[in-house]
């Protein structure tokens, strides 16, 4: 049985450092194999992941509404499940697929039912699902991944952050997705910090399931280009992730 993860929060949040460190954890704990989707518009997660970027599926299915962008003789469906195939990105561990923006020629409107049938008939071939989204939860709201595990919602330590965190738990709830368990998680926090914002994140209704200091090495990782799935074990934010992941039992 496939095991999908979601984490979802704002911009800037940490959200995709989260992700990356959480699918180092599947990684080292031989929780193989993992698939990948980078669901932001802002794809960065092959970054974090120190792995190349192919096509998306917005640029397939942009490709599926041009009269002359499916090859002679073959429908929309059967392409959307060759092209699927041929967007991963593969590693030993791990393999990506990125959704691209969801607006313009490359909107998910028209062939939802088919994708969410070929990316279900992808996840069976998995352990773990991990899926980086926006704060919008464009493809939750499509019904584009169907039932989830765990949500993780990132927030950093502020209180714009949090209540933003509180307005994505509020989504969540009216979408009525099929989730089982959701958690709140603050990063870049300092001493102090949790106690400050006790008020905020108990206004969001979440579970605080775990904090993630500031850690100067991802800092440095992220000036330097260098993928955040390479740091080091010792890093702050490596340990409280590891942490949190066996605290929920991924």
């Amino acid at each position: 049985m496939t095991k999908q993860i979601a984490v979802a929060g704002k911009g800037g949040t940490g959200k995709t450092t989260f992700t990356s460190l959480l699918i180092r954890y599947l990684i080292e704990h031989q929780k193989r194999p993992i698939l990948a989707v980078d669901a932001d518009p802002n794809a960065n997660l092959n970054e974090a992941l120190g792995m190349g970027l192919g096509e998306t599926i917005s640029d397939i299915i942009a490709r599926t509404k041009d009269p002359h962008g499916l090859p002679a003789g073959m429908t929309q469906e059967p392409y959307i499940e060759y092209k699927l195939q041929a967007a991963l990105e593969e590693t030993k561990d791990v393999d990506l697929l990125v959704m691209g923006g969801p607006d313009g020629p490359g909107c998910y409107c028209f062939p939802n039912n088919i994708l969410r049938k070929h990316l279900e008939i992808l996840a069976d071939n998995y352990a773990y699902v991990v899926m980086d989204n926006e704060a919008g939860l464009e493809h939750i709201s499509r019904r584009v991944t169907g039932n989830i595990d765990i949500l993780f919602i990132v927030s950093d330590a502020s209180a714009r952050a949090i209540r933003s965190a509180g307005r994505v738990h509020e989504l969540v709830k009216k979408l009525n997705s099929r989730i089982k368990e959701i958690y709140l998680i603050v990063t870049k926090n300092h001493a102090g910090d949790i106690e400050t914002l006790q008020q905020e994140i108990a206004a969001t209704g979440l579970d605080l399931i775990g904090t993630i200091p500031y850690d100067a090495e991802v800092a440095r990782y992220d000036v330097e280009g260098k993928p955040l799935i390479e740091l080091p074990a010792t890093s702050g934010a490596v340990i409280a992730v590891n942490q949190i992941c066996s605290k929920v039992n991924v």
